[in-house]
């Protein structure tokens, strides 16, 4: 079970996530908080798992809370702005979504919470790749204690989860006890690209690149990719090169 703590500002909003909250059996809601300040307190008082956090809050917002937080719990961001979403892949937050929240988004988000949740408490021994892929077109890593080859032409893209890493691939995914700067310095560096702190692409998989988001195809539906400001100009750069 997940402890759970909601801040907005907006009453109204901490009833419609209280509602969603109290009709997943998965979730404990520990506290309501309406402002930055509450919230701080909340997380002194209890072990919280994850924050469902508004950002346009008075005093101080939600990103800038998140950021005098020295070990944040998981947090998914609530806002009426789409435009934030990209300040909230920045802070590695697990998902954000956008009000008027539906349940069924609302439930997207806190699986993926329960997936993270499932992978810190699971007992891996650490991954180990390949030593140098220099001429191979794949590698090795230690996922459900056993190696399990990826081929490079199968990755879509690669997603960090704080001590994981979850790789995408045309047939499915496999998760690992990895860094994604372990996992980035093995992988060719004509064929994947660092675009943000969470996300590695296979360049062959974007299929669009549209303001801050990166278009990819994933399984039947596609997926769009933050771009982190970091990173942007670099991956522009080698786009221009590849354009018409």
């Amino acid at each position: 079970m997940l402890k759970v703590i909601i801040v907005d500002d907006e009453p109204l909003a901490l009833d419609v996530l209280e509602t969603y909250i109290s009709q997943m059996p998965q979730l404990e809601l520990m506290k309501r908080c309406s402002n930055a300040l509450e919230a701080n307190d909340a997380l002194k008082t209890y072990d919280v798992d994850l924050m469902f956090l508004d950002i346009q809050m008075p005093q101080l917002t939600g990103v800038d809370f998140v950021k005098t937080l020295q070990n944040p719990p998981m947090v998914i961001f609530t806002t009426a702005y789409p435009n934030y979403a990209i300040q909230g892949f920045d802070l590695n937050a697990l998902d954000y979504l956008l009000k008027p929240i539906s349940i069924d988004r609302f439930m997207k988000a806190v699986n993926k919470a329960i997936e993270q949740k499932e992978l810190s408490n699971h007992d891996h021994s650490p991954a180990v790749a390949t030593a140098n892929n220099e001429g191979l077109d794949f590698f090795f890593v230690k996922a459900d204690k056993k190696l399990v080859k990826v081929n490079f032409e199968d990755i879509i893209y690669i997603e960090g989860l704080k001590d994981y890493v979850i790789i995408r691939l045309n047939h499915g995914r496999v998760i690992t006890l990895q860094t994604m700067k372990s996992l980035e310095d093995r992988l060719p560096k004509n064929r994947f690209k660092r675009i943000h702190r969470s996300y590695i692409v296979a360049l062959d998989k974007i299929m669009a690149i549209e303001g801050n988001m990166v278009e990819v195809q994933e399984k039947d539906r596609p997926k769009l990719l933050p771009i982190g400001k970091n990173y942007r100009d670099e991956l522009l750069d080698l786009i221009e090169k590849n354009r018409l």
